[in-house]
């Protein structure tokens, strides 16, 4: 199989989604890869590190588009990548459909088959290719919200761990999933005062078994949501559902509620936002105020690590990669079905339930996509 990898072209999105590990791996197995020229080295990865482990190298993103069977990519495709892809031709990457209808209809009628890593799962039940991500997303947002706080950006003007004789930052944590759970342990050893809101109570047993005093937790009910964000400077957002749009967690009438300049990051922008008053920025341009709160929403959180985002993505796409590359989809996905599940669309039909139901689109049993 020919396996492409483009640049990508989202603001200040510095990952890649092949690293020279992966792409010697795959040609190892006899199939070819081409990386488009740069695509690497703002990961930190040149041309010459392709080339060694025999990889060719692109002029463009046209020619990479042209000759492969398989595109590897970080971000969703942007309109000018939409328009490249193929009838047959195979995309995988991150997708987060349900908060881009114009994005689904574009793949819909590319017909090309399009295979989302935020939605393979594990034995487990987790979501073993958006996990590193998260994490990466989860310790970066005490961060980001740390520097938002600060006066000279708009935030309240308050320390993190405070210092001898003044308290440390009150940290709302929403979510106790893989983001939520990352984010209040570096906010927690920054020396915030941290509490991890969730609605499953074996979740929330097990945060509390595991890391003790290091945070708080808490249910989240309505009340105790209102009165912990009422006495927090940073918000932070981690909610998921798999595929499908966001749960709006804080409305604009809320806000307030809350104290002046207090930040809410907004970890889940790329499906839609979990703040009302969400809209997607980027690393160039990070934070917008509201009501006097400041949001921090940008959409590619991890690209601002590159190097340490795309090894851990490599390292968990790999196996994926050379699966689909070894037997084809069909059969990958046949034989696997946690692969399966990240089947999206496919020859023009929508192959996700969560999707479908949140854009009000027909969704076509992923295991009949199969035999289209």
């Amino acid at each position: 199989m020919h396996i492409g990898c483009p640049k990508e072209i989202k603001p200040q999105e510095f990952r890649v989604g092949l690293t020279p590990n992966v792409a010697q791996e795959a040609i190892a197995r006899g199939h070819t890869v081409t990386v488009e020229k740069n695509a690497g080295v703002g990961s930190g990865f040149p041309d010459e590190s392709y080339l060694a482990v025999g990889a060719s190298i692109a002029e463009n993103a046209a020619d990479i588009f042209a000759m492969a069977d398989m595109i590897i990519k970080v971000k969703e495709p942007h309109p000018e990548e939409r328009a490249m892809l193929r009838e047959g031709q195979i995309l995988f990457t991150f997708l987060h459909l349900a908060a881009d209808a114009e994005l689904t209809n574009d793949l819909l009628k590319s017909g090309a088959t399009c295979i989302a890593y935020e939605t393979v799962t594990d034995d487990s039940g987790g979501l073993p290719l958006l996990a590193p991500m998260s994490e990466v997303a989860g310790r970066l947002a005490p961060q980001v919200g740390a520097w938002a706080l600060q006066r000279p950006n708009g935030g309240r003007g308050v320390l993190m761990g405070g210092v001898p004789g003044v308290g440390p930052a009150n940290v709302l944590v929403i979510g106790g999933g893989v983001v939520g759970t990352q984010a209040a342990r570096i906010a927690a050893g920054m020396g915030a005062d941290v509490t991890v809101l969730d609605r499953s109570i074996p979740r929330l047993r097990f945060l509390d078994e595991t890391y003790g005093n290091l945070f708080k937790t808490s249910y989240a009910s309505a009340g105790n949501a209102v009165e912990l964000a009422q006495k927090a400077e940073l918000i932070i957002g981690a909610v998921l559902v798999p595929g499908s749009a966001a749960p709006t967690l804080i409305k604009r009438t809320q806000l307030s509620m809350l104290k002046r300049g207090t930040v809410l990051v907004d970890v889940a922008i790329d499906q839609g936002g979990c703040f009302e008053t969400s809209c997607p920025t980027t690393h160039e341009d990070p934070i917008y105020e509201v009501d006097g709160i400041i949001h921090y929403c940008v959409t590619n959180m991890p690209g601002a690590v590159a190097r340490t985002s795309t090894i851990a993505l490599g390292n968990a796409t790999m196996p994926f990669i050379l699966e689909i590359a070894n037997k084809g989809w069909r059969r990958a996905c046949d034989e696997d079905a946690h692969l399966l599940r990240g089947l999206n669309i496919h020859a023009g039909k929508l192959t996700y339930p969560a999707v479908g139901k949140t854009l009000n689109m027909d969704v076509l049993s992923p295991v009949l996509a199969l035999t289209i």
